[in-house]
């Protein structure tokens, strides 16, 4: 048995090391405490996410403004969904841009779109590549829903 065990760790096999992350885990412990479990929001605190994001992250110009507002964080006024919410999120440049890409692929499978859009490491590290200030974000925001409505 310790023979097999050794040979497998040899060879790669699944390991904690080598697994991909948790989407579901890493939301719940860094987005859950603010936007509820499932990604259904607070109402009027924290806006829902579940049955958004995938249409946000359908369009090249929302994956990108997706993965600057984990980047770099929002604050002031948006509207979703027909609520106004009034609040600050903070940025998560401190997760690794797979952890921050395994959340938002998460919150990509909560909603209806199919094929499931998924937002890569790549994609991330391109945000992170460009810091933006949070009144920026929020510009880049207003523009992406002149172009494309967000839900």
């Amino acid at each position: 048995m310790k023979k097999i065990l050794t040979l497998a760790l040899f060879l790669g096999a699944a390991s904690p090391a080598c697994a991909a992350p948790d989407g579901q885990a890493l939301y719940g412990a860094n987005c859950g405490i603010c936007h509820q479990g499932g990604g259904v929001g607070a109402p009027g605190q924290f806006p829902p996410l579940a049955n958004r994001i995938d249409k946000i992250v359908s369009t090249p110009e929302g994956k990108k403004y997706v993965t600057e507002v984990l980047m770099n964080g929002l604050a002031g006024s948006i509207d979703v969904a027909g609520a106004t919410y009034v609040g600050f999120m903070p940025s998560f440049k401190s997760l690794s841009d797979d952890d921050v890409a395994a959340i938002l692929s998460y919150l990509s499978s909560l909603g209806g779109t199919k094929p499931v859009p998924v937002v890569s490491a790549a994609d991330v590290a391109a945000a992170r590549a460009a810091p933006m200030s949070s009144s920026a974000v929020a510009a880049a925001r207003k523009d992406l829903n002149a172009a494309h409505p967000l839900p």
